[in-house]
């Protein structure tokens, strides 16, 4: 029975991996339903069975999903601060990446794609925009707008691989306890 739960729980945790793409909390959901099960089965536990995790998957995972997090959040700010950028900008790069993912995922009809356009989208604008009215000239505020896009690209990417990583520490310690 406890590899039914391990399956569910694996295939639960893959539709909330797949939500780190739109910018949602996915990997804090897999860090949540993992938490869960866990309590669930150590409940169980003292009725002689063996409790699926032990405390030091759950541990490393909650460090996991902040380090995901960290990266998401701050990486369109280091990509507009590596382009050039001013402090104003990284303001309108955080802010617009907030926005554009949003709007994204609203406005853009490619399921996925559409959220990771506008945020990255937004990043960039944001950060443009954020400069252009602070004083910079067009030419330096473009630049601290791509670089913030790109951060913000490169900040996704390294939250779904650390999502991956949660996903498959979850995996071992569910299916090998």
């Amino acid at each position: 029975m406890i590899y039914l739960w391990a399956a569910l729980l694996m295939l639960l945790n893959t539709l909330w991996l797949g939500l780190v793409v739109l910018g949602l909390p996915g990997n804090w959901l897999m860090v949540v339903s993992t938490a869960l099960v866990a309590w669930w089965q150590w409940e169980h536990a003292s009725e002689g069975t063996s409790a699926m995790f032990s405390l030091t998957p759950l541990v490393v995972i909650v460090v996991l999903a902040f380090v995901g997090e960290g990266f998401e959040l701050l990486a369109g700010v280091f990509g507009s601060k590596r382009a050039g950028g001013t402090r104003r900008g990284s303001i309108g790069a955080l802010v617009g990446g907030l926005l554009g993912g949003v709007g994204g995922t609203i406005f853009i009809p490619a399921p996925v794609l559409g959220s990771l356009i506008g945020a990255c989208g937004g990043a960039g604008l944001g950060a443009w925009g954020f400069e252009l009215t602070g004083g910079r000239t067009m030419g330096d505020s473009l630049r601290s707008g791509a670089g913030a896009g790109a951060g913000k690209l490169a900040g996704t990417l390294s939250k779904l691989a650390v999502g991956a990583a949660i996903w498959l520490i979850i995996a071992v310690a569910a299916f090998w306890p």
